[in-house]
């Protein structure tokens, strides 16, 4: 059953293992008790800020890329946006068409870096801010100074779950949810605690169909999980390697190739097949082609081979489901 217009306002884990199920549709409060609770509220609501010594105290526009529509509002402005992933490389673009000037302040580059972008007059890469300055001026790392109209954040979206009490066993600490074994279960909840689409970078709906029969197969019974202690040994040895190779803890949850092998290791549980291999395949394509052609990837490409085989596959289940 799908409930439209219908606000979850809070889940309470209760002492005898059950869940209350508070909702709303108007003024008035729905109270339910459940067996299981799956979180599937998505993570790409709640903006992200750069966290700059003195940004709050800038005295021009600051918006997140969250909030951006059509370009023509920033027509014959100066803007700045924080960040250098997919929301700014795109915005970006959009902004140069009309923009005085965009400036593109990334934590990936060198110090030095101060880059105007090929194919464009007004629009240059920039290390990151280093602070900001009274009159709307904004000083990089590089040592470059910039009035501008108005700073964009495009530095992407954090875990949100106000509606959800669990005295305290899930926690989100810069952007790492936890403990979550294989980014979907609690280890101390059981299966009655899951979580779908935390991971990024990712192809999201495969990821969220296998991740949906997995937690379908543990609640069912047909797929044994692991015990507490096992999984926390899991999560730690995970955890550790993630500490050991440097990589921060708001990456957590950031996959890229690491994808495959995940909805692999899913697919293996759940007694299904992984990942396609033209599925892999389109994706490093995609990835590369909108790296080279960061204007034109939409529109151009070369992977029709891919497409063709994708297409016999699709035919395969068909003919299967008709039969």
């Amino acid at each position: 059953m799908v409930r439209f217009e219908m606000e979850v306002v809070k889940v309470q884990n209760l002492e005898n293992g059950k869940w209350k199920f508070r909702s709303k549709k108007t003024i008035e409060f729905d109270d339910e008790i459940y067996d299981a609770i799956a979180v599937c509220n998505g993570h790409y609501t709640e903006p992200c800020i750069a966290e700059i010594p003195s940004i709050n105290l800038w005295p021009g526009k600051q918006m997140h890329s969250h909030n951006f529509r059509i370009p023509e509002s920033f027509r014959d402005q100066v803007a700045i946006l924080i960040g250098s992933s997919s929301s700014a490389v795109d915005i970006c673009r959009d902004l140069a068409a009309v923009a005085k000037e965009v400036h593109v302040a990334s934590r990936s580059v060198a110090d030095e870096t101060y880059t105007k972008q090929h194919g464009y007059d007004n629009l240059w890469l920039h290390s990151m801010i280093d602070s900001d300055c009274k009159g709307g001026t904004v000083v990089f790392r590089n040592g470059k100074v910039v009035l501008a109209d108005v700073i964009m954040h495009c530095t992407g979206y954090k875990y949100h779950f106000p509606f959800l009490d669990t005295n305290g066993i899930v926690t989100v600490d810069d952007n790492h949810l936890g403990p979550l074994y294989n980014h979907v279960f609690l280890p101390a909840l059981g299966p009655c605690l899951s979580f779908i689409g935390i991971p990024w970078k990712v192809v999201p709906f495969p990821l969220f169909e296998i991740q949906s029969k997995w937690i379908a197969g543990v609640l069912s019974g047909r797929i044994t999980r692991q015990s507490q202690k096992e999984m926390m040994k899991d999560i730690k040895a995970f955890y550790s390697i993630l500490e050991a190779s440097g990589i921060p803890k708001r990456y957590t949850h950031c996959m890229g190739e690491s994808q495959f092998e995940y909805n692999n290791w899913l697919a293996a549980e759940c007694g299904c097949q992984g990942t396609e291999k033209w599925r892999k395949q389109m994706y490093a394509a995609a990835s590369e082609n909108r790296r080279l052609k960061p204007d034109t990837y939409r529109d151009e490409w070369e992977d029709h081979h891919l497409v063709l085989a994708a297409h016999e596959d699709f035919i395969k289940f068909t003919s299967i489901s008709n039969s």
